[in-house]
């Protein structure tokens, strides 16, 4: 497979599976990995466990990072990827339910560059990924120095 653009991660697997399918609507499925919990994620990014065999030079060029995951927290999945210069300057979106402002402003806090709310229905899904999907990918202009 070629290298994935998008990495999702999620614990609820309905959740995991419909962000992917709106997502899929904008670009190629085969271009979005997923993860199930913020340790696999962790493992894909930094080719770890199962993903020894990735080269870690070509990371995604956006993580979607469900923030109340139950193995390890988003937040701390949020903090690894700030403090490895591989991942430091990788664009992560917080996708949670939550409405707490102290949730938000930890996610702001720990370097999210985004922070969107969990649709209630998959139309409104499919529009909020269609939106992530075009800032991130195709209008924002991203760094081509590694760690930057």
């Amino acid at each position: 497979m070629n290298e994935a653009s998008i990495l999702v991660v999620d614990d609820n697997p309905d959740h995991l599976e419909l962000t992917v399918l709106a997502l899929g609507e904008c670009c190629d499925p085969a271009r979005i990995a997923t993860a199930s919990d913020g340790v696999e994620a962790l493992d894909y990014l930094f080719a770890r466990g199962a993903w020894s065999q990735r080269g870690t030079d070509a990371q995604p060029r956006l993580v979607i990072l469900d923030m109340k995951l139950v193995r390890m927290h988003g937040l701390d999945v949020l903090k690894a990827i700030r403090q490895d210069p591989r991942t430091a300057s990788l664009p992560v979106v917080m996708h949670s339910s939550s409405t707490e402002r102290n949730d938000i402003a930890a996610c702001y806090a720990n370097g999210a560059n985004s922070y969107v709310r969990k649709a209630t229905d998959y139309d409104e899904l499919r529009r909020k990924m269609r939106q992530v999907y075009e800032f991130w990918m195709t209008v924002n202009e991203r760094s081509t120095t590694p760690g930057t």
